[in-house]
């Protein structure tokens, strides 16, 4: 009996091995939404704002669906008044692919300024983070109530809040040369930047500090013991390995930050969620852009999270960190 149970269990695992992980697939299909994501940042800095595909051929196809689902209708008969449900629902599907092809356009060119926004944001804020962590950890009195004050100031005001300081309050756009074409976006992104900056930092310094702390203190002290300073041995071997530890909570603020981002819009940027606000209030299909505008920042979050699980396998060292089964 148990020999059965083995073989069958060889039988199932050779099976499953002949088709693809989720993660592959995942990977698959995000690296063909940034490619296509690429292509149409390209074109539509070379002057291409067009579809790639007409609308006017899906719209067809809707059509067609709809004329045959009345047909059927007419004709009589449950079963056919079954399909013709279907028939109606496939309409409906090609009427929000043919929704989805006219305006992707204007929605990739939000696009670009909402993954700006995020990039750049996080990167500052990690050069800002990592010192912050370090002396609440390691620092003196002065320096650990310093960081402490700046990370207790800053996560406890809204985001909101701190955009509206900066760019009302400090007219940091003025400090910004005001370019909005191709390439470079205009000052109030750079001052969005400045604000998702100074608030990245704070909770990025917190996902470092636990990280450190999970660090055992003996390390340390056993870098001492062989000659290096108190600095290089949290430069050489501490961070190293509190920064592995801290790629999950990285994640997590890589995540939120391509979400609020959207707050950016209240400071005047035409990011993503604000080139389909535009688009909605000039058609009036709210469910439409709404629904579209939902796939796009899942679309964003999945492949920053399969991204954020690539980089925590590449950077992984046997027996520091490695989650069971990876």
């Amino acid at each position: 009996m148990s020999g059965e149970r083995s073989t069958a269990r060889r039988t199932l695992a050779r099976a499953g091995s002949r088709f693809p992980s989720s993660r592959s697939v995942g990977l698959a299909v995000g690296a063909l939404f940034w490619a296509w994501l690429v292509v149409r940042w390209v074109a539509i800095w070379t002057g291409n704002s067009e579809p790639f595909l007409p609308a006017s051929f899906v719209e067809g196809l809707a059509t067609g669906f709809r004329n045959d689902a009345l047909v059927m209708q007419q004709s009589g008969g449950p079963i056919l008044d079954f399909v013709a449900g279907f028939w109606f629902l496939f309409a409906d599907v090609a009427n929000f692919a043919a929704f989805a092809v006219e305006y992707l356009p204007i929605l990739a060119r939000g696009a670009w300024l909402t993954v700006i926004l995020t990039v750049v944001g996080i990167l500052l804020g990690l050069v800002i983070a990592v010192p912050l962590s370090v002396a609440r950890v390691y620092g003196g009195p002065v320096t650990r109530w310093l960081s402490l004050g700046y990370i207790e100031l800053i996560r406890g005001t809204p985001l909101l809040a701190q955009l509206f300081v900066v760019y009302y309050g400090l007219n940091l756009s003025r400090y910004f040369r005001a370019v909005d074409d191709g390439l470079l976006p205009g000052a109030a992104v750079w001052v969005a930047i400045v604000g998702f900056t100074i608030n990245s930092a704070a909770y990025q310094a917190e996902y470092i500090r636990s990280a450190l702390e999970s660090v055992e203190s003996g390390q340390l002290t056993a870098a001492r013991s062989i000659g290096l300073s108190r600095v290089d041995g949290i430069r050489y071997v501490v961070l190293p390995q509190g920064l592995r530890y801290a790629i999950p909570g990285w994640t997590n603020e890589l995540v939120y930050l391509i979400k609020y981002s959207s707050l950016a819009a209240f400071i005047t940027v035409v990011e993503l969620f604000e080139s389909g606000r535009n688009i909605a209030s000039d058609t009036f299909q709210y469910l439409n852009i709404y629904a579209l505008l939902a796939l796009f920042y899942l679309a964003l979050v999945l492949s920053a999270t399969l991204f954020m699980g690539w980089v925590e396998d590449r950077v992984a060292i046997p027996g520091l960190g490695v989650r069971e089964g990876r």
